[in-house]
């Protein structure tokens, strides 16, 4: 190769090696480049992460620290918890879902004394096993698996009943288990040693008050027996020596005696009715009765002790209420003599009046009553209303130093309306008067509204002639309710001004005066009226028929009472019933009950009455109650002599006394029934006469045979009603004529 050749190579080689040095130089300077790039980027990354790791340590620094005090926190929490829980005298203990104890405070493991191996990680199972075996439970009985099998049960049930136990120490424990989320269960074991204590502290305090109630309530009886066994004596004594010839100075001692005595027994009554209220020993009777009849008998009481007054007694009854209810009869007089006794106490002057209204139940088909006693006596204070409702209190101010009284009456008249479910309250103005109301609301017996009176023909008007103002209004009133005109004066004189008049019917006031010495009837038959007169009395005198009256109504006058005079002098004027008895109206007109009918036969012997009775004095006082009867009267002093009395000659009514030496009465009775059972003879009327008047005495009387109980002191009346009642066909009327009147 020659020489340009080789430069031409050398020169194209060197050309090859500056464009490859080139290009390699282009790649160094790129590569530079993006190293440079990567470099500064790599930089920046380094840069953030040392931010973001200083960020995450400042972070991580604070978390721990907050981490830190958290576990302090809960470490104390836990301290304090457990330092509670150690220090409360009751045990604490918690079991996992398997049943295994996880932890448990000193108390809970107190009665195992230390053993080692009951505590946490000690399962149900053998920590029963342990109780059982070491003897720390009493077993009250049971057999030792069968105990343990028993607990397990309890434990394992979906509800965990609290049980109590009783520990060797004497320890009275009860646990309380519940269960939380995951099967965990927290146990209680309660320490109630004082409770069960405190329990039987409870238990023996209260049977010994029911001892002593017991013992209050025999003293009760027994005091209530004691008492009115003499109190007979001298109530009935007094009774019928009013009955004897006496002068006026006698007349006064006697009637002394006996209001002294009865009003001994209705203390006694208010003493005995508030103790069975506060023993919450009095219940209810509820039967049919007349609630009208009973307002009228409790007025009928009450009339004596205004014989000397200037007080009238009066009965507003709406014309159109039923009188036949459901209830307890005598709770309800004793509401009405209470309120009635004491406004007749407290009047002066004026009237008391008992008004009852009534209107049907919504609810029901009962009568919601409304039952006021309104008086004109010396009224109540507003600050003193509610006192009188509370016990042994009256209106305290220096004239209620003359009313005598427990105080109770009031408070037994609260309770006893409150235990019918009713109201009472009072309305009084001091010198104006008081009105005491109540509401009750009681099951209407039967539909007994009374019939609508059967007017006399030909009569026009009612002339109604009373000096009492309220009786008057209130007559003239259901006058007009009856669709008749009605013209209500005050005295005989007005009465003429009104010209009675053919077409007319009088209603006359008994008590009117005439100016003369003859009665206001005679009065006004001799001034020329023959029309029918009714005659209003406070007691029903035969006179008044003798004077010229139709009929005699006793004061204060039943609405039935009234309504059936009016219909007994239509139906005589119709002439439909000339000779028909009368209903009621007639009270105090003599009879011939007991004459017997043209042609029969008389009867042949007395009436035979037995009267078992041990004490002298009661023997006595029941011998002059029925001296003046024509009965064959034998005495028994004791329940042997009555069985031996009965045998020998069978009685026709037998009068027996419950409290008597030997046998008695109840056991008396027991074998007379007996004998009369075993012989086919009748069986005998028995009416026990019994000092025993305590709620309850007179059921359990009647339960053991008896057919009736009257409570001494007897009543007279009482006692002639049994005699009347029971006397058989073949007998003489044992009753005279008025006694007979009088017993009706």
């Amino acid at each position: 190769m020659n020489e340009p050749d080789l430069l031409a190579r050398e020169r194209r080689a060197r050309l090859a090696a500056e464009r490859l040095l080139d290009l390699k130089q282009a790649e160094l300077h790129d590569a530079n480049r993006r190293l440079a790039a990567h470099a500064r980027a790599l930089s920046d990354e380094i840069v953030e992460t040392r931010e973001e790791t200083e960020t995450l340590k400042e972070r991580t620094s604070d978390a721990l620290v907050r981490l830190e005090t958290a576990t302090a926190q809960t470490l104390i929490a836990e301290r304090r918890l457990w330092q509670s829980v150690e220090t409360i005298r009751d045990g604490f203990a918690v079991w996992d879902a398997s049943e295994v104890m996880v932890a448990a405070n000193a108390a809970y493991l107190e009665p195992f004394d230390g053993m080692e191996a009951v505590g946490p990680g000690i399962s149900y199972a053998e920590m029963l096993r342990i109780v059982v075996d070491e003897g720390i439970a009493d077993l009250e009985g049971s057999l030792p698996d069968a105990w343990i099998a028993g607990m397990l049960a309890r434990w394992r049930g979906d509800q965990i009943a609290d049980r109590v136990i009783r520990l060797w120490s004497g320890k009275s424990i009860q646990l309380t288990d519940r269960r939380g989320e995951g099967g965990d269960t927290v146990s209680l074991a309660l320490d109630i040693t004082d409770r069960v204590r405190y329990e039987a502290e409870l238990k023996e305090a209260h049977r010994k008050a029911e001892a002593a109630s017991r013992a209050k309530s025999a003293f009760l009886a027994n005091m209530s027996h004691e008492i009115r066994t003499p109190m007979n004596g001298v109530v009935g004594m007094a009774d019928l020596l009013a009955d004897t010839a006496l002068d006026e100075e006698q007349r006064l001692f006697v009637e002394t005696i006996k209001t002294s005595g009865e009003a001994l027994l209705t203390l006694i009554n208010d003493v005995l009715d508030y103790s069975k209220i506060e023993a919450e020993k009095l219940t209810l009777h509820p039967d049919p009765f007349d609630l009208e009849r009973a307002i009228h008998e409790v007025m009928l009481l009450m009339r004596p002790s205004l014989r000397d007054s200037d007080v009238s007694l009066a009965l507003d009854y709406d014309i159109f209420m039923p009188t036949r209810f459901i209830g307890d009869a005598g709770r309800v007089r004793q509401i009405l003599t209470n309120l009635v006794g004491n406004a007749v106490k407290f009047t002066r002057k004026g009237h008391v009046l008992v008004r009852v209204v009534g209107f049907p139940d919504p609810a029901g088909n009962g009568q919601c009553i409304r039952l006021s006693v309104e008086d004109t006596g010396v009224g109540i204070p507003p600050d003193m209303a509610e006192h009188i409702f509370g016990e042994f209190n009256q209106v305290e101010d220096e004239r209620n130093r003359s009313f005598e009284g427990t105080g109770l009456g009031l408070a037994i008249t609260q309770r006893l309306v409150r235990l019918m479910r009713g109201d009472i309250w009072v309305d009084s103005e001091p010198g104006v008067g008081s009105c005491f109301g109540v509401s009750l609301t009681l099951p209407v017996a039967e539909d007994d509204s009374p019939p609508l009176a059967q007017i006399p023909e030909g009569v026009s008007r009612i002339l109604i002639a009373d000096a009492q103002d309220t009786s008057r209004l209130i007559l003239a009133r259901q006058v007009e309710a009856l669709g008749l005109a009605a013209v209500a004066v005050p005295s005989l004189a007005a009465l003429a001004q009104a010209a009675p008049a053919p077409g007319d019917l009088v209603v006359l006031d008994g008590g009117l005066s005439s100016g003369a010495e003859e009665s206001p009837v005679r009065h006004l038959r001799k001034a020329g009226f023959s029309g029918p007169i009714l005659l209003m009395a406070d007691t029903a005198p035969g006179a008044g028929l003798a004077d010229g009256a139709d009929a005699v109504l006793a004061r204060p006058c039943r609405r039935r009472e009234f309504l059936a005079a009016l219909a007994d002098l239509g139906q005589r004027a119709a002439g439909q019933a000339a000779t028909a008895c009368d209903t009621g109206a007639r009270k105090g007109a003599r009879t011939d009950a007991g004459t017997p009918e043209p042609g029969a036969l008389a009867p042949m012997r007395a009436m035979r009455i037995l009267a078992a009775e041990d004490n002298r004095t009661n023997r006595l006082v029941f011998g002059k109650i029925v001296k003046a009867l024509d009965i064959d009267l034998t005495f028994a002093e004791n329940g042997q002599q009555a069985v031996e009395a009965y045998m020998a000659c069978p009685p026709d009514l037998v009068f027996m006394d419950i409290s008597m030496p030997l046998v008695d009465g109840t056991e008396a009775t027991r074998l007379i029934r007996a004998h009369a059972r075993d012989t086919g003879l009748p069986a005998p009327r028995i009416v026990a006469m019994t000092a025993h008047a305590m709620d309850g005495d007179a059921e359990a009387l009647l339960a053991r045979g008896l057919d009736r109980v009257l409570t001494k002191p007897l009543r007279k009346a009482l006692i002639l009603e049994e005699i009347a009642n029971a006397c058989p066909a073949e007998c003489r009327p044992p009753l005279p004529a008025a006694e007979t009147t009088a017993a009706e």
